[in-house]
């Protein structure tokens, strides 16, 4: 969606190499930013050698600044991701560096170690793996995705944080739980990447065949006043009716229908289902439609 939507407001023609690279673009970006939350992650753990050095530095430390404990820096955790070959290459690749803000990481640092959870993390001498992941998750949660400075900084550096947010969520905490276990290369696998592809290629090949079908169901709107996003959607419904014969017509429509609230206006979840619905009892009563059970494709 996001693709069409970018070639279709782009003033110079496009080629149909560059539409994939586009689409690559935006898998790039989800990557992009999944490998920044676990750099800053790594950089604020990094913090409390750097927090005890400074201490030690003073003119005249007391014994606390000589004596600062830095048990968060050895987080076994954080160690496993960052000696992963794999996040290794993509942070080479990427180079968050750039992007770090490093007072804000000093920030985050003073609030954190003065909670009671760190503290209590501190107080155990010996590692466990339960509490290395929940130090880190306890981290993510109340000092990262919590924190309005954080928020901003990445929403700044990000575009795509709002549409990729939650999957990112899910697949840091999960990555949490088995570190260097991911192949950053593949975070789309090679199915979802065909699919996309695919689906992508069909809509724009078909484009006149896709209008034809939905122009006419739009009765008395004028198709010039329909909202860009919601032509695409209907023309990628219509496609994956027609030339997709694994995925059922009812998911297809449920699909497209939550695209249209999240991303279009607010009647377009309606006008869309009602659309895709017509244009879906018309290919079945002409024969036209040819799904097969895709629980056994």
């Amino acid at each position: 969606m996001q693709t069409l939507y970018t070639i279709t407001t782009l003033e110079a023609e496009t080629k149909p190499g560059d539409v994939v690279k586009i689409l690559q673009k935006h898998f790039d970006q989800t990557r992009q930013l999944f490998i920044y939350l676990v750099y800053f992650l790594s950089e604020l753990a990094r913090y409390a050698e750097t927090s005890a050095h400074n201490r030690a530095s003073k003119h005249l430390p007391t014994y606390e600044d000589l004596h600062v404990n830095t048990k968060l820096s050895g987080n076994e955790i954080l160690l496993k991701i960052n000696e992963d070959p794999s996040f290794r290459e993509f942070v080479k690749k990427d180079r968050p560096e750039l992007l770090l803000d490093k007072e804000l990481v000093k920030r985050i640092y003073q609030d954190m170690v003065e909670t009671k959870e760190y503290k209590a993390y501190l107080a155990k001498p010996k590692r466990e793996k339960k509490e290395e992941r929940e130090i880190l998750e306890f981290i993510l949660e109340k000092f990262m995705l919590e924190k309005e400075n954080f928020l901003s900084h990445i929403e700044e550096n990000f575009t795509n944080w709002d549409d990729d947010a939650e999957m990112i969520i899910l697949l840091l905490t999960n990555y949490l739980q088995k570190p260097g276990t991911y192949n950053f290369k593949e975070m789309i696998s090679e199915e979802k990447w065909n699919f996309a592809k695919d689906l992508l290629q069909t809509v724009r090949e078909k484009s006149e065949h896709l209008e034809s079908l939905v122009i006419p169901k739009l009765k008395n709107w004028d198709p010039e006043r329909i909202a860009l996003l919601d032509m695409i959607l209907m023309k990628m419904g219509v496609a994956e009716f027609l030339y997709f014969e694994t995925i059922p017509p009812k998911v297809t429509i449920n699909e497209y229908i939550d695209l249209a609230k999240e991303y279009s206006t607010s009647q377009s979840g309606q006008f869309v289902n009602g659309i895709l619905d017509n244009i879906h009892k018309e290919l079945v009563q002409q024969g036209k439609m040819h799904k097969v059970d895709f629980r056994k494709a």
